[in-house]
């Protein structure tokens, strides 16, 4: 072994688990080029990771006002719309009076026991938006699902592991909520398109800088009370599957820059670091754009709140940056326009866009939202099917971005993946080493051992088993079984792994001791693929060859079919499938377990992504459809590439494919 050995003694993937309230750093990229790229990365990362990764068809909001009351300087309207068929956004349209444009501002709700209509001294939502129209503003503020008249999803208990393989999380659909809340309000002939603003605190500030950051339609935002780097969360609504992995909520806010925003801290709750740690640390952002101007920060001594002093702040920032009115201290304006001015709100009975006796007749249980989103889902998938080389091409950049956020694909250069050696020797076959590899600063240490036929090598071969390296060899590790015999005998260099939890590397990931698991740290599964990934990087390296060949056996056949579009160095592979259902949840649910991979089309959509590569998908189950691989396949001009059968393939046909190809 090296004297000094760069990778970690045990795999830190199962020792150290991330969770919601483990502190974390952001430290913004040197130059605005490497910030922008990781930006574009990273807002495909959050809407793969909300289920909004290929984007949804936008099906027609149905808008109604069910009520209306007039008041000196301003009206309420009670407003209900559908995000999706049959599932409805509700809430209240504060208007200003008199005519002409007006800029508009979102105002999502944070997790007050009365939800959009809370009015009391820490926070109310009614106060916040009738200021905003005194002030000239179209303010919207809507529900959370489980709040007020939002009676459709229980807010507390919406998710589960099928919903999260589709894509469906109680987060997600709020992020849609509010992009189609933005679609709303730009139908209205009052409103400004051009200045569209959104504030919200607490899970309130969480929708504000989530929206901010994918939909640059929000041209200024100021979350409260929520942007901090020990605490990302503490709701399933603040919680969507794979989110936080990689990135934190201190990043995320960043994707504002360089727009105009407003971080508004409290010295009683977790933001009472943002003076000095969080606003430093995403101001190095906005100074990539010689934008500082546009971020500020006000901390309030109070306790977890939006209270009017709180609301004053950011009245004085969107005064500034959305109504144009500079010259004021942020959080310090002493004209009478910003101050927070005393309101009578209205009976909360009289707020409701949906009550028992006015409820839509379209109106969907959660039953219903499920099956309408998976029904949307598989015509979106049927809709994007590859048919003609251009298509493939489009198909292969949308898919391959899905498939990388879930898994978490390296795609970092050879110069990064780390080896330790144990020492090589000689067998009647050639060469054997064993060693451990792993990508820098990741955290992984996975074991492998090589074999190397006598003479020069002709290619190099990765093979995965279901137990890892001694499902593959010998009593000691390092004899080579009959399959990798074979493969040598054909001069070819062999690398046989440990994935994640087998053989060496078996063993528990601690799922349940932290809540919201699989927001901030990968599935076994995920890891799986990614190993077979980082092997194939490896073996390639350490070959010396462009390229490399794949087999995978039994229960590992899934996991590497996943990997085989994610790493186009593999060009030939054969897969055992081991009968896996491709349209069974029940079997992705056990076996295949990555949230969002129903959501981009699972092993079928895996499959496609392989092209041009020598695919030979054998032991299928019966629901696989070998026509949505042949169309993948026949877009490309590689039909001859492609071959799939129902009975398992013998050690001939395997050695054969690899070893001399279709």
């Amino acid at each position: 072994m090296y004297s000094h050995d760069p990778l970690p003694s045990v795999d830190r993937r199962r020792t150290e688990i991330r969770h919601l309230n483990l502190p974390c750093e952001f430290v913004a990229p040197s130059t605005k080029a490497a910030w922008e790229k990781r930006a574009r990365a990273l807002r495909e990362h959050i809407l793969v990771s909300m289920g909004l990764w290929p984007n949804p068809a936008r099906s027609a909001l149905n808008a109604e006002i069910t009520h209306r009351v007039e008041r000196e300087g301003y009206s309420i309207e009670n407003v209900r719309f559908q995000s999706l068929p049959g599932f409805y956004v509700t809430g209240n349209l504060y208007r200003p009076a008199g005519d002409g444009l007006r800029p508009a501002i979102l105002n999502p709700h944070g997790h007050w026991k009365e939800g959009r209509l809370n009015h009391e001294p820490a926070g109310s939502i009614p106060a916040r938006c009738i200021n905003f129209a005194l002030q000239g503003y179209v303010a919207f503020a809507w529900s959370m699902a489980g709040y007020n008249d939002s009676t459709q999803l229980d807010h507390r208990t919406f998710g589960d592991d099928r919903k999260q393989l589709w894509g469906l999380s109680l987060m997600g659909l709020q992020l849609w909520n509010g992009m189609r809340s933005i679609d709303f309000l730009q139908s209205l002939p009052d409103v400004d398109n051009s200045r569209i603003a959104c504030t919200g605190a607490s899970g309130g500030g969480t929708q504000t800088f989530m929206l901010t950051a994918v939909d640059d339609r929000v041209r200024a935002a100021a979350p409260v009370n929520m942007v901090s780097a020990h605490m990302q969360g503490g709701c399933i609504c603040e919680n969507g599957p794979n989110l936080r992995i990689d990135t934190n909520n201190m990043e995320i806010a960043a994707l504002a820059a360089p727009r105009p925003l407003l971080l508004v801290s409290a010295t009683g709750d977790w933001t009472v670091n943002t003076p000095e740690l969080e606003y430093p640390a995403i101001r190095a952002v906005y100074a990539l754009y010689d934008a500082e101007e546009c971020l500020a920060e006000t901390q309030i001594d109070a306790g977890h709140n939006y209270n009017a002093e709180s609301r004053e702040a950011v009245y004085a920032w969107f005064g500034k940056w959305v109504l144009g009115e500079d010259g004021r201290n942020v959080g310090r304006d002493t004209s009478d326009r910003f101050k927070d001015r005393p309101v009578e709100v209205e009976p909360p009975e009289k707020m409701l866009a949906v009550t028992p006796d006015n409820r839509p007749d379209v109106w969907v249980d959660e039953d219903g939202l499920v099956s309408t989103w998976i029904e949307r889902v598989r015509k979106q998938l049927n809709s994007m099917k590859p048919d003609d080389a251009r298509s493939l091409r489009r198909f292969r950049q949308v898919m391959s971005a899905g498939f990388r956020s879930i898994i978490g694909s390296p795609g970092l250069p050879d110069d990064s993946l780390v080896e330790t050696w144990l020492g090589r020797r000689k067998t009647d076959a050639g060469t054997v080493r064993q060693g451990y590899i792993g990508w820098k600063d990741a955290g992984e240490r996975i074991p492998v051992t090589e074999f190397h036929p006598a003479g020069v090598a002709r290619g190099a071969v990765l093979v995965v088993h279901p137990d890892g390296r001694t499902g593959l060899t010998g009593d000691d590790g390092q004899e080579p079984g009959r399959l990798i015999q074979q493969l040598l005998s054909r001069g070819l260099v062999v690398l046989a792994v440990d994935v994640f939890l087998t053989g060496e590397a078996e063993g528990e990931m601690d799922t349940s001791s932290f809540a919201y698991h699989t927001t901030y740290n990968r599935t076994v599964t995920a890891n799986r693929v990614r190993d077979v990934v980082t092997a194939a990087a490896c073996l390639r390296r350490s070959s010396g060859l462009s390229s490399v060949s794949l087999v995978a056996i039994g229960t590992a056949g899934p996991w590497s079919l996943l990997a085989c579009g994610l790493c186009p160095q593999i060009v030939r592979a054969v897969i055992d499938l081991d009968r896996f259902d491709v349209d069974d949840d029940e079997a992705y649910e056990e076996h295949l377990f990555i949230p969002m991979i129903r959501r981009l089309g699972g092993l079928s959509t895996a499959a496609a992504l392989a092209t041009p590569a020598d695919l030979f998908l054998h032991n299928a189950g019966p629901a696989l459809d070998p026509d949505d691989t042949e169309d993948a396949y026949r877009a490309a001009g590689a039909m001859e590439c492609l071959r799939t059968q129902r009975e398992p393939a013998d050690m001939h046909q395997v050695v054969a494919w690899i070893d001399e190809g279709p």
